[in-house]
């Protein structure tokens, strides 16, 4: 019985390691997830073209400058993205976020280069999917 009480310790010390670097994991995803999210609507609001820019995914990008019928630059300042307010919660699921704004919900994936904006300017509508001003198909 004494061998097993010192086994049995190591074992709980391995479990709460482990358990608690997954959720140090998470923890560092969400806020690098909301730091993008926040740095998207910042330079929405500051009008800074090339920075909201950079921080959209490609395929949201293109999205938008075929929508527009006009470059990035020009398009992103033009949608409809209204201030987003205080970030209510974050959920990470794998490669893919979202960030609840007071009043907006901002989707991104995680690139390579770091999580960037699939969809923004995004409200819930029930059962429904997202509506957004802003996404990637």
């Amino acid at each position: 019985m004494s061998r097993v009480w010192p086994a049995i310790r190591i074992m709980a010390l391995l479990i709460f390691v482990v358990v608690g670097a997954g959720c140090g994991a998470t923890a560092v995803r969400e806020d690098a997830a909301r730091k993008v999210a926040q740095g998207f609507h910042a330079a929405v609001g500051d009008r800074d073209a090339a920075r909201a820019c950079g921080l959209l995914a490609p395929a949201t990008r293109e999205d938008l400058e075929h929508s527009a019928g006009e470059g990035c630059l020009k398009a992103i300042m033009s949608a409809r993205i209204r201030s987003a307010g205080a970030v209510g919660h974050i959920d990470v699921y794998g490669d893919q976020a979202r960030v609840v704004f007071a009043h907006d919900t901002v989707f991104l994936s995680a690139f390579s280069a770091g999580w960037r904006v699939t969809a923004a300017g995004c409200h819930p509508r029930g059962e429904r999917p997202y509506q957004c001003e802003l996404r990637g198909d």
